[in-house]
């Protein structure tokens, strides 16, 4: 949305593959990166090994393949909604549209994070946004968006250019870009992940570990990005 606000045609889709495969690329890295060290610390020890027998193949079941999608998807989406999504959607119209004095709840969170934020590239609002994203992910731009407009509700923007234009207005430059892309790879999973993870594991050590993992790596990644930025500009 920052770097192709203006672009278009044949331009934009090159850039955004470009962008997109260097996004996925340096995730790529990343992960085998923190598994190497993983692997030389605290998982070290003895190999294990992993034994899959396949099932034999057999001509899918229209029937059961609907039934199944049914309820191991849409149900499952509907359920995460109404147990995650719905209190945090409750939660973020509450602090955007109660104020203390002149300012929202949303606005005095961002204030109050914005020193540290500062540090690592973003701002206060784009932390909050981060925050308040923990039951869903998908929901950290629009909640960005909604904070910069002031406005008491998520409107949708299709735009780019328009979205941009607000990203600009609001402060952003291209480090602000990147670091927000680099936060947005490596942060604390969203709680479905994380509650899947515990399911899994049965341990609440692992699962704030797994937490905490990918975002001491963003925030370490975001702080170098910003501090070498400032070196330059």
């Amino acid at each position: 949305m920052f770097f192709l606000g203006t672009a278009s045609g044949v331009c934009s889709s090159l850039v955004s593959a470009v962008l997109l495969t260097v996004t996925i690329l340096f995730s790529i890295l990343m992960t085998l990166a923190v598994t190497k060290v993983l692997s030389a610390t605290v998982l070290k020890g003895t190999p294990s090994f992993f034994t899959l027998e396949l099932p034999s193949y057999r001509p899918p079941q229209v029937g059961k393949v609907i039934i199944r999608s049914i309820f191991d998807r849409t149900l499952f989406v509907l359920g995460r909604a109404i147990v995650v999504a719905a209190p945090a959607g409750i939660l973020l119209w509450v602090m955007a549209n109660v104020t203390l004095g002149d300012s929202s709840l949303l606005s005095i969170c961002a204030n109050f994070l914005d020193p540290f934020a500062k540090v690592i590239g973003l701002d206060g609002t784009i932390m909050i946004a981060f925050i308040l994203g923990f039951p869903a992910n998908e929901i950290v731009m629009p909640i960005i968006i909604m904070a910069y407009q002031a406005q008491g509700s998520i409107t949708p923007l299709t735009n780019t250019e328009a979205i941009k234009d607000i990203f600009l207005q609001n402060g952003w430059t291209s480090v602000t870009a990147i670091c927000v892309m680099v936060f947005l790879l490596m942060h604390w999973p969203c709680s479905t992940t994380l509650m899947t993870v515990k399911k899994e594991t049965g341990s609440i050590k692992w699962t704030i570990f797994a937490a905490l993992l990918p975002t001491a790596c963003g925030i370490s990644l975001c702080f170098i990005i910003n501090a070498i930025a400032k070196l330059f500009i």
